[in-house]
């Protein structure tokens, strides 16, 4: 008896593939999604997709440098209006109305009777002619013009690039924040100046009309952060852009993200990197405390103060500042009200940056740490060694030859590069994006 022959065993189709139309700088890419990328949940077919998440194209890193390129300008402008006294000329915060600076003589006149009226005239420019009021006015008018450039060239685009869809997820929430502190920094510069022409100087023993020093530092530490924010959200972008079309990280294709950053030296080395951040971001902000009180006009030698490494104990900590009845505040009113202590800081902060710089330069150095950096993070390293050598050299400068205003301004700035170095370093150290990360899996390449 002849048995029958046996079914055929039924052959398992091959796994259906979709196939997804992405636009790519102008450009239509049909990209092949693999099973990975596809619901279980979906009806009839059992197949579906899920879209990959927008990933912000290059033309949104370049905008946010650029962005950060004004904002560093007008760190800049900032410093040379307050090295040049130039600050408390206008009187008024008028924020459209103020676009135009003065175009007839009786508009000068007018404004120039404004700051006749002001503390600063009457106790230190009373002989101040109108020619020489000019120059101080456009100081602080630039300034100021240089602010509202920097919100014009920053909300445009992001509406723009919002209405396009262009920004990846987490970047609406981010740069809505980073909008908002563009306007928060123009009240806060008015508040800043309006605390400069208090009538309450005249009524002060030895007052000086300047701003003070807690605005200040807030104006400036604002600037500081919506720099920072602006440089490594672009810096990011473009990383990231890189990464999704040619699998380039940090300035290498051969390297592999996820060795590099699950490495506990690498760990140790970004931990030890965000600290010096955070360090060169203090030190810059105690520099705030030093313009806003002149301290940069005292103790000018170093490394000595007066003969010794640190002046007496009774200047430091004089009770003179103190305003409580009992003297409990002396101590962080000298910090941050005392010229001689914020000097000293400023010292500690500054020499404390510089070594600690170098020595995670030279750590970066080392074989077991260089074999691991991405090339993008040695170079952002070796930068912040060479900035950290100059902001010495002008540091120095500032301080021996009595704070010339180009030496001040270009060490205001050295210390943005600086900060702009770690910045750099710290974003060569993260991981892409989970945008780009999807995008490289799915092999999305430019055409």
């Amino acid at each position: 008896m002849i048995d029958p022959p046996k079914p055929l065993p039924r052959l398992r189709s091959p796994p259906r593939r979709c196939h997804s139309v992405i636009a790519f700088h102008g450009s239509t890419k049909f990209v092949e999604l693999g099973p990975r990328f596809f619901s279980s949940k979906s009806g009839g077919t059992g197949v579906g997709t899920s879209p990959l998440p927008v990933l912000a194209p290059p033309a949104v890193g370049q905008w946010l440098l650029v962005s950060s390129a004004l904002v560093f300008a007008v760190i800049v402008v900032g410093g040379v209006t307050r090295l040049t006294e130039s600050g408390l000329s206008i009187t008024e915060w008028r924020p459209v109305t103020g676009i135009l600076p003065p175009r007839s003589v009786e508009d000068w006149n007018a404004e120039f009777d404004k700051y006749k009226a002001t503390p600063e005239f009457k106790l230190m420019n009373h002989s101040i002619t109108l020619e020489e009021f000019k120059n101080i006015f456009y100081m602080e008018w630039g300034h100021r013009i240089l602010g509202r450039v920097i919100g014009i060239a920053f909300i445009a685009p992001l509406a723009y690039f919002a209405f396009r869809k262009k920004l990846s997820p987490s970047m609406p929430a981010k740069l809505t924040g980073m909008a908002s502190l563009i306007g928060f920094q123009g009240v806060l510069g008015w508040y800043m100046v309006k605390s400069g022409l208090e009538d309450s100087i005249m009524d002060t023993p030895g007052g000086v009309p300047r701003v003070s020093q807690y605005r200040l530092a807030a104006h400036l530490g604002t600037a500081l952060v919506l720099y920072g924010g602006m440089l490594g959200t672009g810096l990011a972008v473009i990383q990231d852009w890189k990464y999704a079309r040619s699998g380039a990280w940090s300035g290498s294709k051969t390297v592999s993200w996820e060795t590099v950053l699950s490495n506990p030296i690498i760990k140790s080395f970004t931990r030890k990197s965000r600290a010096l951040t955070a360090l060169v971001f203090l030190t810059a902000l105690s520099g705030a405390f030093v313009a806003g009180l002149d301290a940069g006009l005292l103790y000018n030698e170093f490394p000595l103060m007066g003969g010794s490494i640190a002046p007496p104990m009774d200047e430091l900590f004089s009770p003179a500042y103190a305003k409580a009845a009992d003297g409990s505040d002396t101590w962080w009113r000298n910090i941050f009200e005392n010229p001689t202590t914020v000097q000293f800081d400023h010292r500690l902060l500054a020499m404390t940056t510089y070594v600690s710089t170098c020595l995670l330069y030279f750590h970066s150095r080392r074989n077991a740490v260089r074999s691991l950096l991405p090339p993008t993070a040695r170079r952002s390293m070796a930068a912040a060694f060479l900035m950290a050598n100059v902001q010495v050299m002008l540091g120095l400068a500032t301080l021996l030859y009595l704070v010339p205003v180009p030496v001040a301004a270009a060490h205001q700035a050295g210390s943005v590069a600086l900060l702009s170095s770690m910045i750099s370093t710290l974003v060569a150290l993260r991981r892409p994006s989970v945008a780009a990360q999807l995008w490289r899996k799915a092999k999305i390449v430019a055409p």
